[in-house]
């Protein structure tokens, strides 16, 4: 019961659908502009930095909701699988935000929402999510770059973390754990599986934090 309460509050934290509510109170549907992703990176090319950044937070915030209320309610009565509980409600948020159901299920990859996780879970994910993402977006300019190699560490982490005992788990709540880890990591690689084959193509379009910047970038690849 108590996996099933914080899933559901998860997946109603998620609902909360940032780009397309921002989109809205400026006049437009975002899923019908850029590559129709309701998320940070679409946004961002369509309607500006500042309006990406609203929007990343506001998608990272509500998953950090969902881990602190977790927590707060289940943190005395079921210490000893808080963890645990603490990513079921992280896995509601995704998939609320993945999968709206007053949106017709069309929502955005989860990458921000990720974000959310990664900063409410341990401090330990932290160093190693911004080093993998800021590192290869810097570089590379690739946003789904940065998001599939985020999504790897964190669940090579998971299980490292989990076996080093840091999370307090017995080893079939570690088990569960690494299926929803990796359940959620599935679901970000398929999410992502157009980028995948871009950029493997060379054709993946970069993002900078500059609109000029993105729009010049599109207008070459369109040449």
């Amino acid at each position: 019961m108590e996996r099933i309460i914080c899933l559901i509050i998860g997946y109603a934290l998620g609902l909360f659908q940032t780009a397309y509510i921002y989109g809205k109170l400026h006049g437009i549907d975002i899923r019908n502009y850029g590559s129709g992703n309701a998320g940070t990176t679409n946004t961002m090319r369509v309607l500006g930095t500042k309006a990406g950044l609203i929007v990343l937070l506001g998608d990272i915030l509500k998953c950090v909701l969902a881990v602190v209320l977790a927590g707060v309610i289940f943190g005395n009565s079921h210490s000893e699988m808080i963890y645990l509980l603490k990513l079921y409600a992280a896995a509601g948020a995704i998939l609320g935000h993945n999968f709206p159901f007053y949106l017709h299920f069309k929502g955005g990859k989860g990458i921000a929402a990720t974000a959310g996780l990664i900063l409410s879970f341990h401090p330990y994910f932290i160093p190693v999510g911004v080093v993998l993402f800021f590192g290869a977006f810097c570089t590379t300019h690739y946003v789904s770059l940065g998001s599939l190699l985020v999504y790897a560490g964190f669940m090579i982490e998971m299980v490292v973390l989990g076996q080093m005992g840091i999370f307090g788990l017995t080893q079939a709540q570690l088990i569960e754990l690494y299926i929803i880890a990796a359940f959620l990591t599935i679901m970000a690689y398929y999410k992502h599986r157009e980028n995948i084959g871009r950029l493997l193509r060379g054709e993946e379009r970069k993002t900078y934090l500059k609109k000029k910047d993105n729009t010049e970038a599109a207008g070459n690849e369109n040449k």
